[in-house]
């Protein structure tokens, strides 16, 4: 499986430039893509998804324009956006069987099939005949990844899908990511630091619609030894702190704050030098001058 993004622009009317030359090829694996809300995430995953049209670039999976045939696309796709509505009432059997006809799941026998054995896959088989719209959230989550899933898609993207989740769900979420993602593309939109570090082995940080960092994390964490700095300070200095330095980070403890800055150089006045996270990596990629315009 391959898939090649080339040179991906989005404005929209109001002069927003969602996604400004983004560049990016992906093959088999889980891939997490950063960034903060508003950077152009969802943008970039409704392309990709067919549900809207840059003004400029082009897309190809497997060798298909996306864009020129996204009915063929389609057939082999599977999206978890950041909502989805569900009907009142339905349980989540004869939902995501009704979902599996509109996919183009025709043969009974076979969507029944793969039906039972998705509800199974995440977990859900003892609530089939519950609504879906009474589920928890991490259960609904769930349920949005098995309706992803009808048809053995060969992409999937999933945006924001830990986002509310309490720390029980968002583990089984996480691991279900993770089993799906051996033998397909697999894209997890997030601003949850957390949730790429655990899973993904390539990750690309995407800031104001472009697209600053792209590699596996332990380059990426890497190229930042020796730069980040981190001290211990009172509450009242922290602005002082971002006006001399670029603070990636600050955490409270007991009234006072530790924070973690950038230097290529020893900034002395009692900052230490600490093994540099992804969630630096993060930081320093949001921290760094706009790209020109």
């Amino acid at each position: 499986m391959h898939l090649d993004i080339r040179d991906l622009s989005l404005t929209y009317a109001n002069g927003v430039r969602a996604l400004d030359q983004v560049s990016l090829s992906l093959g088999n694996g889980l891939f997490g893509l950063l960034g903060p809300n508003g950077a152009g995430k969802s943008s970039l995953m409704r392309i990709l998804a067919t549900l809207q049209q840059p003004d400029s670039g082009n897309v190809t999976f497997n060798g298909l324009d996306i864009l020129a045939h996204p009915e063929q696309h389609r057939r082999h796709l599977g999206y978890l956006p950041q909502d989805f509505g569900v009907y009142p009432g339905i349980s989540a059997r004869d939902l995501l069987e009704h979902l599996a006809l509109l996919k183009g799941i025709t043969n009974r026998y076979t969507r029944r099939d793969q039906v039972d054995s998705l509800l199974r896959k995440v977990n859900l088989w003892d609530e089939r005949g519950r609504a879906v719209h009474g589920f928890s959230g991490g259960m609904r989550q769930r349920f949005g990844i098995a309706q992803a899933l009808l048809g053995d898609p060969r992409l999937v993207i999933v945006d924001e899908p830990t986002a509310g989740l309490d720390p029980e769900e968002r583990n089984r979420f996480l691991n279900l990511l993770s089993e799906i993602g051996e033998n397909i593309v697999v894209i997890l939109s997030t601003h949850i630091v957390e949730d790429v570090r655990q899973l993904c082995p390539s990750v690309g940080i995407l800031r104001s619609g472009h697209l600053v960092e792209v590699g596996t994390p332990a380059v990426m964490i890497h190229a930042l030894e020796r730069q980040v700095w981190q001290k211990t300070i009172a509450r009242d200095a922290l602005d002082q702190s971002r006006r001399t330095y670029t603070v990636l980070s600050s955490q409270l403890s007991t009234g006072r704050l530790s924070v973690r800055i950038l230097s290529e150089f020893d900034p002395g006045f009692g900052f230490e030098p600490v093994a540099p996270t992804l969630e630096d990596v993060y930081f320093a990629a949001l921290a760094r001058q706009p790209v020109a315009a």
